[in-house]
């Protein structure tokens, strides 16, 4: 197979680990690779994550795709971590996510484990041995209870991860030296291109804890749970009850808010770990003081990593952010919003810059809320182009194509029947993601 890049080796994001970073990306009729340019809404820099204690991160090459680059990672955490996750609702899960969601019921982690080129989903019992494997072989090594170990496979749907690969990439990774936040960021990459990081801090009992994460994702986006594979870590002291409901609560207005494609993965996961290595009072219940500010940092570094997903959207040119009010309910108002963020009408129209209003109302109707035509808004980037369900006199649409050429584009859309309200995120839908996704086994 021939390989080609899009743009000059250093300047691609994955270039010091081998010429081939994802496992399918944009292939031709001659079997060619053609190395894809970094999303034109990536963030200028990479952030840099601080330690956080009571974590080691190291990554090996298990091989699981032709490709020369590190797609192990291998996470030890100290003993008494907590742990909280959200998963798929996919009613085909994978052997991972269901490993995962019977894990969280201890609320104790020792080992994370995240293998990438393949998603071990639809595997029947050889997916099972291989997730077996990778529990045994984790938890005689760290000498800790098998479900103290959780598992995140992502690429291919339907290849049982090889388990001569996974043991041989684990023993390596057993006996790699510790790495960085951007070493296991890249390797839990597959049709991403750049690495998604993001960090932030909570002031507890007088003092600094903080929080770091990392997120792959790119196209089978539409969460229903959290998104893609995600991981969150921090020093602080939560009861792992409390890190489960912060979790789930931040999930609500950030991952389940986010959509590129409308397409839930079999594998959806997003886990979150204290090591209680920091100074001060565990948390236990949403009343302790400090609770509110580990939440509001914990919302944050969810939003982060969310906004990052879509930034990478498979073919993504614009990012976009869809708000509601005036709806109902706060429901009601995020079945509409999402309505039009997912509609392939709307997104392509913002592809081709078009102020073409008619499409969000189109997407508003057919959402199934309540609504009235004849009391919509509709703006475009803080520009009102249609009230009371017709378009505003004298309508300028000069101003409207400006901030659609653009690259951070708003819509918003009121209601008028309540004070329901809802904001999610998305990007186009541009030849790019066709291009990806028609070749993605290739």
């Amino acid at each position: 197979m021939q390989l080609r890049n899009a743009r000059a080796d250093n300047e691609y994001p994955g270039a010091q680990y081998g010429a081939v970073l994802h496992c399918a990306l944009l292939g031709n009729n001659q079997g060619e690779i053609v190395l894809p340019t970094k999303s034109p809404l990536a963030p200028l820099a990479t952030p840099e994550l601080p330690n956080i204690a009571g974590i080691t991160l190291r990554v090996a090459n298990a091989r699981y795709r032709n490709w020369d680059r590190c797609d192990l990672t291998y996470i030890e955490f100290a003993a008494g971590t907590s742990a909280a996750g959200v998963l798929t609702q996919s009613k085909c899960p994978s052997n991972e996510v269901e490993w995962c969601r019977e894990a969280l019921r201890g609320g104790r982690a020792r080992g994370l484990v995240v293998n990438a080129g393949n998603s071990n989903a639809f595997t029947g019992a050889r997916g099972r041995e291989a997730v077996d494997l990778i529990l045994s072989l984790t938890s005689d090594h760290l000498h800790c209870a098998r479900d103290e170990i959780f598992v995140s496979s992502t690429g291919v749907i339907g290849v049982p991860l090889p388990k001569d690969k996974a043991e041989a990439g684990l023993k390596a990774a057993f006996n790699a030296l510790p790495c960085g936040w951007e070493e296991v960021a890249r390797a839990i990459m597959t049709t991403d291109t750049f690495a998604k990081l993001a960090t932030t801090t909570a002031a507890l009992d007088g003092k600094t804890v903080r929080l770091c994460g990392f997120i792959k994702g790119s196209g089978m986006i539409a969460p229903d749970m959290a998104t893609m594979l995600g991981y969150i870590f921090t020093d602080a002291k939560v009861d792992a009850g409390l890190l489960q409901v912060m979790l789930t609560r931040a999930t609500q207005k950030t991952f389940n808010c986010i959509t590129v494609d409308s397409d839930t993965s079999t594998s959806d996961t997003v886990l979150a770990f204290a090591t209680g290595q920091s100074d001060g009072r565990e948390l236990r219940t949403l009343d302790d003081a400090g609770a509110d500010e580990f939440q509001t940092a914990l919302n944050d570094i969810c939003q982060q990593l969310a906004h990052l997903v879509v930034r990478d959207g498979e073919g993504a040119s614009k990012f976009i952010e869809v708000a509601v009010t005036g709806a109902t309910t706060d429901e009601s108002a995020k079945v509409i919003a999402l309505s039009i963020a997912n509609s392939p009408l709307v997104k392509t129209a913002i592809a081709g810059e078009d102020a073409n209003w008619g499409r969000v109302v189109m997407a508003v109707g057919k959402a199934g809320e309540p609504a009235d035509r004849d009391k919509l808004m509709i703006s475009f980037g803080g520009i009102t182009v249609a009230r009371d369900g017709v378009v505003v006199p004298d309508y300028d649409e000069t101003p409207v194509a400006a901030h659609l050429k653009g690259s951070e584009i708003n819509i918003a859309v009121n209601i008028g029947l309540g004070d329901g309200k809802a904001t999610v995120w998305t990007c186009d839908l541009t030849h790019g993601y066709i291009s990806i996704n028609a070749d993605y086994r290739s």
